[in-house]
């Protein structure tokens, strides 16, 4: 994208008339209005850009912190082996609480 200071031409505008002041306001306007949506077109593809990114980095560091839990419930494991687990503990309470039948004779 190129940088130039746009110099309006001083002696057409000092010396038209009033018709040829309006098609130049008009024409200048309506580069303006284009020159917007381009603003817009770009801003709008700069920012699906950068939200893709975005969920690009969220989605390797949820895989980061997916693999760091998986290696610590290993290690926890060969350290200490036969711990129950928490499964182990649910199921040895509901066995616990299951009806027993007393004998009373």
């Amino acid at each position: 994208m190129s940088r130039h200071a746009i110099q309006p031409p001083w002696e057409f505008l000092l010396s038209a008339s009033k018709n040829s002041l309006q098609s130049y306001e008009l024409t200048r306007l309506a580069h303006a209005a284009n020159l917007r949506k381009e603003m817009t077109a770009l801003l709008d593809q700069w920012l699906e850009e950068n939200a893709a990114a975005m969920l690009a980095r969220w989605l390797m560091e949820q895989r980061d912190h997916a693999v760091k839990c998986s290696d610590a419930l290993h290690d926890a494991d060969l350290r200490h082996p036969g711990t129950p687990s928490v499964s182990d503990n649910f199921f040895a309470d509901a066995a616990a609480s299951s009806p027993q039948t007393r004998n009373t004779a």
